[in-house]
């Protein structure tokens, strides 16, 4: 369930636009490259402040993260401290001489010091329809949890973690065929659809914020690795779930005979009959069953099976199914967790 908003298409209706902003943009990943765009087109974004550059690669090469490369190709004043703690930073924070800092996947805590610091406040754009999914996973966790629904909501920050109050929504679907990539895209510009209504309408967008509701609160907490295994014993639709939520990164893995397998797209399919062979007399969950007409992987799960279309298997780039088939010569019965196959297969 999501929660409910008393003005639930407060975003919908542009309040009456007001005077061009100030604006200090905090954001990092490319998530928030549409909203730092929407706005220098229409504010004056006097300042942008991004995570500091990472080492990433195979050859540890130091990069700047997205927000900081866009900025610097616009020719926009850039900062990337490490925290926001230090009375130096924050002494700079107030020199901009801002009416909004607005916020969007920075990555860094805002102290209550920062958040006093701008006219009218900070305005952070945060990807679920609060008070679900508060936290740093809000896309991948919404599909992982079957959600129908998600969105944008545009808050006021306080210094909990995204319990600000709202003051703008936008809503999606999430059909069958998400994953996090296709859903962060959407939301990505609904974030700039969202924020880009608000400020325009600033300060008066600003001034009746909707307290988030006390029920409903659940936490996005951070994806990891080793929460993408997949557990084959679960039921298809909730794999499918799983993998699309976790794809393309860190992606949903599994052991499959020559190695780790990431699973990049699947669909719930019913089981079909057990091929009658000598290495197979039962289904158990994690067993290959052969090849559908079009050549996809099918794997029994723990209720249902999984049509597998794409994977990744480790060193290697990402490929069909039946390309890694052809490759891995796969027997009917041949389990996806070699270390702890049944005997019975």
């Amino acid at each position: 369930m999501t929660a409910s908003h008393s003005d639930a298409e407060m975003a919908d209706t542009p309040p009456q636009k007001g005077a061009k902003q100030r604006i200090v943009f905090m954001g990092s990943p490319a998530f928030a490259i549409p909203t730092l765009d929407h706005l220098v087109k229409t504010h004056e974004v006097c300042a942008v402040y991004s995570q500091p550059a990472k080492k990433s690669g195979r050859g540890m090469k130091t990069t700047s993260v997205p927000v900081a490369a866009y900025a610097d190709a616009a020719g926009l004043p850039i900062f990337t401290p490490d925290n926001l703690k230090s009375a130096k930073i924050q002494a700079q924070l107030a020199s901009h001489d801002a009416d909004l800092f607005v916020v969007v996947a920075y990555g860094l805590l805002l102290p209550a010091t920062i958040l006093a610091i701008p006219r009218f406040g900070c305005l952070n754009g945060h990807a679920s329809l609060l008070p679900r999914w508060r936290g740093a996973a809000p896309i991948q966790r919404a599909i992982q949890a079957g959600d129908s629904e998600t969105g944008i909501s545009a808050m006021i920050m306080k210094t909990g973690l995204d319990t600000g109050p709202v003051v703008g929504v936008r809503k999606t679907a999430i059909n069958k065929h998400d994953n996090a990539a296709s859903l962060h895209d959407r939301l990505a510009d609904l974030t700039a659809e969202c924020l880009g209504v608000v400020i325009d309408g600033a300060p008066n967008s600003l001034a009746s914020p909707i307290p988030q509701a006390n029920a409903g609160i659940i936490y996005a907490a951070k994806i990891s690795s080793a929460e993408a295994m997949i557990d084959w014993q679960q039921p298809a639709n909730v794999l499918d779930c799983h993998i699309r939520a976790f794809a393309p990164y860190p992606g949903a893995w599994c052991f499959a005979p020559k190695g780790r397998l990431r699973i990049l797209e699947a669909s719930p399919m019913a089981m079909p009959a057990v091929p009658q062979t000598a290495a197979l007399k039962t289904a158990p969950a994690g067993s290959f069953l052969g090849k559908t007409a079009d050549g996809a992987m099918i794997i029994a799960c723990g209720q249902d099976a999984l049509k597998i279309t794409k994977v990744q298997p480790a060193g290697k780039t990402s490929m069909t199914a039946s390309d890694f088939l052809n490759g891995a010569a796969m027997a009917i019965g041949a389990f996806l967790h070699p270390e702890t196959s049944p005997e019975n297969i």
